[in-house]
């Protein structure tokens, strides 16, 4: 609803700024004077005081039926009028005191004896002036309540009625649209002087005036109830309750494209918060007119239409789809594409709207909504974007939409865009979420199709995002059964870099949802039993019967226990080596502290390995075959891995057979992608990695799921 709200006051705004232009514009129809030069600093504004305060004396003295009165405040008005125009003069205006003579003026003096035949002279056009300069006035808001206190209302009501004491002419026409033209500027956004307006009576004359035969006055006439039925309930209930809603539905019918925006403006405030004049004005048959104007030359009309007709999809399903078949989502499917933001804004609103209702979802896709929505993702106006995301959120909701969304992009537009306010980025997650829960059964089918037979370019977007969006479950099937993983692989090796990081950010993904894919496991229990003499036996001579010669140091150590660690030490004292019998075992390529470290593990099974001695201790466990004690080297030297020294990393795994580690080589590769692709090196590590990064996952997505416990 605030979003309606503030669309609505953007509506408002523009059609004051609108009804400055036709004031002036009108009155230059009227009456062509040539304005008084312009001054651009305060003080030339304040050397026109003497020339208005002139003018207001004139005002002052000539309220009167007489000729030369009349012919005198009717030049006096226009002088004020022509310098009203300036905004930058117009405090000066009002600040010599001539909002009190002006109201003065909107009421017609006692017909003297004077008159001829009882013929007002200039009769009607200095109440048209005086309340056209009011407007002028009334469009800075500081004004309106000093115009009111004037008591310029109840004239201004009773010049809305002028038309049914005197015959009907130019003038008359005149002088109630400029009285409708004044309310409208004094209400503006001030809910006081809207009330005050209903209370003085004015409703009902207005009301009346949409069927008046000049068009003028029927579109001041919209323009004021527009104006008085924006936020103020008790004036849109009498509005409705004063008949004015067949008239404003004729209205919307109008060739007159200034007739049918202010009456689209019109109904659109009274139906704002309004659930129960929404219903009235549906049965009062505004649905298809209003369609009817999403295809008006006026954008203005086009854009109220569009933001009427969201909402009245906010009334209820039926309503929605109503409007879906009554023909409104081709034109707003061309508004989407216009250049005018508002109106792409607004038909992305109402878009969204009738997306909600599982019915419209497939039709608005198959008339090509999709690619439009996505490219308003792009938009750098939060609301628009906003409206474009929501709209794109329902459609996600039907499954016939899925792979249209795939094909195009769009899945990757919703997980790569920079979203402007919270509330977009929360919906675009929302619908990411949406369509994960679709990828499965007949969804799932279509797209294993596409990634089969499509172009490379579907097969590959397709590949992507089911690395994304798929289940654990049916991860081999994608990427291993139907070769979605070899075109994960074509787009890391790729020259293009957006396709490398595509490929590898999918990678990544892919990996983090594999159960049993974590970067490096801690060490798994031995498969040989083994048995752990303990800590107080680590460089015991207490029934030793083996010693090591380390760096000329002996090292005491028990056969049982160095039998039982390894496959390697089995070979040494049970095989034809020539260490069997011997009772000295010289070490020489395993450095002190090393050496030490690798026994306290045969003997206690664990041992705290820190990055200085990591790579040795590697090396050693590797050499002796004790997978627990090089799964731990793996897991320390892991932690170190970086940007820098990843290569080396990877080439260490290789050396040693480190499969932890090279797993973790590869993820830390897929993750970095941004910092690592401005190396000079990335692409030789690529090809290095390749083989290995294909074997990985082949490992990883053909091991059965396991079961959480």
């Amino acid at each position: 609803m605030e979003n309606q709200a503030k669309r609505s006051k953007q509506s408002s705004s523009f059609g004051r700024r609108s009804l400055r232009r036709k004031l002036e514009g009108d009155f230059e129809d009227d009456r062509k004077v040539s304005s008084p030069s312009s001054h651009d600093d305060d003080d030339a504004h304040q050397d026109l005081a003497p020339e208005v305060r002139t003018q207001v004396e004139i005002l002052e003295s000539t309220f009167s039926s007489t000729e030369a009165d009349r012919s005198s405040a009717k030049r006096a008005i226009h002088v004020l009028s022509e310098l009203a125009k300036n905004e930058e003069i117009v405090n000066v205006v009002v600040d010599c005191g001539a909002v009190p003579a002006l109201v003065k003026h909107l009421q017609v003096p006692s017909l003297g004896s004077e008159g001829d035949g009882g013929q007002m002279p200039y009769e009607h056009e200095v109440e048209k002036g005086s309340a056209f300069t009011l407007g002028l006035l009334a469009i800075k808001p500081e004004h309106q309540q000093l115009i009111v206190d004037a008591g310029a209302l109840p004239h201004l009501v009773d010049l809305l009625k002028r038309h049914k004491t005197a015959q009907n002419s130019r003038a008359v026409n005149g002088v109630i649209r400029r009285a409708a033209d004044a309310i409208t500027n004094l209400a503006h956004e001030n809910s006081s002087i809207k009330t005050r307006v209903r209370i003085e009576g004015g409703i009902p004359p207005l009301v009346e005036l949409l069927e008046f035969v000049d068009a003028k006055v029927q579109r001041a006439a919209a323009g004021a109830l527009r104006t008085l039925a924006f936020k103020n309930d008790e004036n849109k209930n009498q509005i409705v309750e004063c008949n004015a809603l067949p008239t404003l539905i004729l209205m919307l019918r109008s060739e007159d494209t200034a007739i049918h925006y202010e009456a689209v403006g019109v109904i659109g405030n009274l139906v704002h918060s309004s659930p129960n004049i929404k219903k009235d004005v549906l049965l009062a048959g505004a649905l298809q007119p209003v369609i009817g104007l999403l295809s008006s030359s006026c954008p203005e009309s086009q854009r109220e239409a569009a933001l009427l007709l969201g909402q009245f999809a906010a009334t209820d399903s039926d309503c929605k789809i109503h409007i879906v078949q009554r023909g409104a989502v081709p034109p707003l499917i061309e508004m989407l594409q216009s250049l005018d933001a508002q109106l792409r804004e607004m038909s992305a609103f109402a878009l969204g709207r009738l997306a909600q209702d599982t019915h419209n979802q497939a039709g608005i896709a198959h008339c090509g909504g999709i690619v439009p929505l996505l490219k308003l993702l792009d938009s750098k106006n939060g609301s628009l974007q906003h409206n474009a995301a929501f709209a794109l959120y329902g459609l996600a909701d039907n499954e016939d939409n899925v792979t249209d969304l795939v094909k195009v992009g769009g899945v990757q537009k919703l997980q790569d865009g920079e979203f402007i306010v919270q509330p977009t980025r929360d919906c675009v997650a929302k619908t990411l979420k949406r369509l994960e829960e679709k990828i499965h059964g007949r969804v799932l089918g279509h797209l294993l199709y596409l990634m089969r037979v499509g172009e490379k370019v579907i097969q590959r977007r397709v590949a992507l995002v089911l690395a994304h969006l798929c289940s654990p479950d049916d991860q081999k099937m994608i990427f291993i059964d139907n070769g979605g993983l070899e075109l994960l692989l074509e787009l890391l090796e790729s020259t293009n870099l957006k396709h490398q990081r595509d490929g590898s950010v999918a990678l990544c993904k892919l990996a983090n949802k594999a159960s049993s894919l974590s970067p490096v496991d801690a060490a798994p229990p031995s498969p040989t039993p083994q048995v752990y003499l303990g800590e107080q036996y680590v460089n015991n001579s207490t029934l030793s019967d083996v010693t090591f010669l380390v760096e000329g140091k002996r090292f005491y150590a028990h056969r049982i226990c160095l039998l039982a660690s390894s496959d390697a030490f089995r070979a040494t004292f049970d095989g034809g080596y020539r260490e069997r019998d011997a009772k000295d075992i010289e070490i020489p390529n395993i450095p002190w502290n090393v050496f030490e470290l690798m026994m306290r593990y045969i003997y206690t099974g664990s041992v705290d390995v820190n990055m200085d001695v990591a790579q040795d201790l590697l090396r050693a466990a590797d050499q002796y075959l004790l997978e627990g004690l090089k799964r731990l080297c793996e897991y320390a030297i892991a932690q170190d891995i970086s940007v820098e020294n990843v290569s080396l990393m990877f080439e260490l795994s290789e050396a040693f057979n480190a499969l932890s580690l090279r797993n973790a080589c590869i993820v830390f590769t897929l993750e970095k992608f941004d910092k690592l692709s401005v190396m000079p090196w990335y692409s030789q590590l690529i090809q290095r990695i390749l083989p290995e990064t294909r074997a990985y996952f082949v490992t990883a997505l053909t091991m059965p799921i396991q079961a959480d416990l």
